[in-house]
């Protein structure tokens, strides 16, 4: 592999492919399809192999839904936390499903889509998520309807609804009793419904997840209510599959070995720091050297996290965080004006493939 100039996230075909695969696996064995969740993944140079193995996209944005649109094709289901005016009258244009958050939004804009397959976003009151903060059901939670009544006097206008109340779920015996109480508890508005969308969350990809299990949960959860089951794959269809190639810039001491290195959390990684996770490497080994491994933005707290290596790292060592797909490029931004990791892929034949890079021009431009 020829030298490439860090940061860039490196993704690679063959990690990926083998996560499609397991999602085409449950859509066989189980009936139910996947549409990829953009607000995880929007890296669309990916796109030509994913949609080989999904049925379309899911979005939380008119622009999300635009782009799953434009370069995935298949079906694009359309959902926001809230529409405006000038969203809607955008997203109908292309849309296959308009799913939105409230019974508000729903009756404000049926007339303008009437005639379309419109659906609502339930909150079933449970949950999976370990942290508050990405808890769909929360208290006060904000997102989907709960009111069950008000839910049934909507229904003559949906042709599904959407439940999304997981977050990294990796519990199959949890979601199959989840999947059962959202069953005995609106039964009798799924067979109303043509579709019925479990959300994303779930962690199904995992090694030694009881596929057997949560596709038969799946299947008879399908054919009892007679309805398309769905799932929304966000962080399942890209896990382990790219990674965040770094370069040592500086090594400190300070009570314990500190390498900086050309890249960052709060710029770069963020959700480990909005939740207060440990970034895992991929690369150096490990061992019995601590050290810490930090980004070079002026926030103190832009750390990657402490680890126990093989050896002391160096000034031009190279650091390889892992899992560094799913809401990363996402979330990625300018803070301090460092550099842009450049997005790189490592095709199914090995060659690897520099597919943008970014510099000054781009930073000035994302600004006035």
């Amino acid at each position: 592999m020829t030298k490439l100039t860090t940061p860039y996230y490196l993704i690679d075909e063959s990690r990926l492919l083998k996560n499609l695969k397991i999602i085409q696996q449950v859509r066989e064995t189980s009936g139910a399809k996947s549409v990829l969740a953009l607000k995880c993944f929007s890296t669309w140079c990916m796109f030509d192999l994913m949609r080989q193995y999904l049925d379309g996209t899911t979005s939380s944005s008119l622009y999300e839904a635009r782009l799953g649109y434009e370069k995935f094709g298949k079906e694009v289901h359309a959902y926001s936390v809230g529409f405006s005016d000038q969203d809607i009258e955008e997203v109908k244009a292309f849309a296959d499903k308009i799913i939105f958050n409230s019974i508000s939004q729903l009756m404000r804009y049926h007339d303008a889509v009437r005639g379309m397959k419109l659906g609502l976003r339930i909150n079933p009151g449970i949950s999976y998520s370990h942290f508050d903060l990405a808890d769909p059901a929360r208290k006060y939670s904000r997102l989907g309807v709960s009111d069950s009544k008000q839910i049934m006097k909507t229904a003559p206008l949906l042709s599904g609804v959407m439940f999304h109340f997981n977050c990294e779920n990796d519990d199959v015996e949890n979601i199959c009793a989840a999947i059962d109480f959202i069953g005995q508890t609106y039964g009798h508005l799924f067979e109303r419904m043509e579709w019925v969308s479990l959300g994303g969350g779930l962690y199904f990809t995992k090694d030694g997840y009881r596929l057997d299990s949560f596709c038969q949960k799946l299947k008879n959860f399908g054919e009892t209510f007679g309805v398309q089951v769905y799932l929304e794959p966000g962080e399942a269809a890209i896990t382990g599959c790219a990674e965040l190639v770094t370069t040592v810039l500086d090594v400190m001491h300070n009570d314990i070995d500190i390498a900086i290195v050309d890249a960052s959390v709060e710029a770069h990684l963020l959700d480990h720091l909005i939740y207060g996770t440990t970034a895992r490497l991929a690369a150096p080994e490990p061992g019995p050297h601590r050290m810490m491994i930090a980004g070079r933005t002026c926030l103190a707290g832009d750390v990657f996290g402490e680890y126990g290596l093989k050896t002391r790292l160096e000034v031009g060592d190279e650091v390889r965080i892992a899992d560094a797909a799913g809401y990363t490029m996402v979330k990625k931004n300018w803070f301090n004006g460092l550099p842009m990791p450049a997005i790189v892929v490592r095709r199914l034949d090995g060659a690897i493939e520099t597919i943008r890079t970014f510099g000054y021009r781009d930073f000035k431009h994302s600004l006035s």
